[in-house]
């Protein structure tokens, strides 16, 4: 960022592009010396994915559960509220009052098909829901995204990389090999084999009838996540092994995040315990 003399005698503060990018704030009538902020092909890539995700995804998948609830079910028309009641048998609760858990199903509740509609809502509720955007801040400061010193840049990848993976993994390729992508809590038996069973997860799920399938939308929506990635990642980090590692890293992910699913209700009980 270097300093530089913003061009003026425009009728209204304004932000006039520059060459490569660079933007020159400029205030009206006024010759003002302003710092010269300019903005990475690549970064401005992500942001614009980042963005573009927000403004077409969020209404959409929100729409689609609007169509598929009931009459007398209450309506959730913004991003930023996402429903307290559940939706279709997902646990209502948040993992440790904080993390989204739209997409899990408490053993209690009789299995229920969903749909087209209610998987986009889901994956909406899931990416949009706001404690999300504090939550990829915090993954962004560990080290996810990209950009090891554009923390913004960073942002703007690891929020992209985690709606396109929820997108794809929980309403697009579920609804093409017709499979359900809510994690069913087994909720019984001995601690390793309900780590098993979260573990098994990743592989096997069921069909929209409640048959055992393997999990084409987990392995085939992260990795078509992954390829899409290279969208809005820089040149160097295209390579088929950084997709690869990308598409490794996020299954991890979810697979981690299956055994917190599995043991938050043991959790919880722990922590309400007088």
């Amino acid at each position: 960022m270097s300093g530089t003399t913003a061009p003026c005698g425009v009728d209204a503060p304004t932000a006039i592009a520059g060459n490569n990018n660079d933007f020159w704030p400029c205030v009206r009538g006024t010759a003002v010396a302003l710092p010269r902020l300019t903005v990475t092909t690549s970064a401005a890539r992500a942001w614009r994915a980042a963005i573009l995700l927000t403004v077409l995804l969020c209404p959409a998948g929100l729409a689609r559960g609007q169509d598929a609830q009931a009459p007398d079910a209450p309506i959730t028309t913004d991003c930023d509220q996402p429903s307290t009641d559940k939706d279709q048998g997902k646990a209502p609760d948040r993992i440790f009052g904080v993390l989204p858990n739209y997409t899990t199903v408490d053993r209690a509740t009789p299995f229920a098909p969903i749909g087209t509609k209610q998987m986009f809502h889901l994956a909406a509720l899931s990416t949009f829901d706001p404690y999300v955007y504090p939550f990829v801040g915090f993954v962004a400061a560990l080290g996810a995204g990209e950009g090891s010193a554009n923390f913004g840049r960073r942002y703007a990848t690891a929020f992209a990389d985690n709606a396109i993976g929820n997108f794809m993994t929980t309403a697009i390729m579920p609804s093409l090999v017709r499979t359900d992508p809510r994690y069913f809590e087994l909720g019984s038996g001995s601690g390793l084999h309900r780590a098993g069973y979260a573990l098994s997860r990743i592989v096997l799920t069921r069909s929209r009838e409640g048959a055992p399938r393997f999990n084409f939308a987990e392995i085939g929506g992260n990795g078509a996540a992954a390829a899409l990635s290279n969208l809005y990642y820089l040149p160097q980090n295209q390579s088929l092994s950084n997709t690869l590692t990308r598409w490794g890293s996020q299954i991890l992910w979810d697979a981690a995040s299956n055994e917190l699913k599995e043991f938050w209700p043991d959790i919880r009980r722990r922590i309400r315990r007088p």
